[in-house]
């Protein structure tokens, strides 16, 4: 679990590159790069306020071990204020 200040959502990631999806930590905050395909599934899913995983890592490899959850959340009380 990685917390962070920001998300940056880039959806130019090319289906060609061999990566589902990439994450990286930037400063105190986190990029992740997907299609233009699954970006689309997630500005459906923000829309529709519904859950969403995006699965990162190489698209030949079975062995995925990381993914960006977005959760909507009942209490805003744990939510950052800031």
């Amino acid at each position: 679990v990685t917390g962070a200040s920001f998300v940056v959502f880039n959806g130019a990631l090319k289906t060609s590159s061999g990566f589902l999806a990439k994450s990286s930590i930037i400063e105190d905050g986190l990029m992740v790069q997907i299609t233009p395909e699954t970006m689309e599934g997630l500005r459906q899913a923000l829309r529709d306020k519904k859950d969403f995983k995006i699965t990162c890592g190489k698209t030949d490899t079975g062995d995925i071990k990381e993914y960006v959850d977005i959760c909507w959340v009942e209490n805003e009380e744990k939510t950052n204020k800031g």
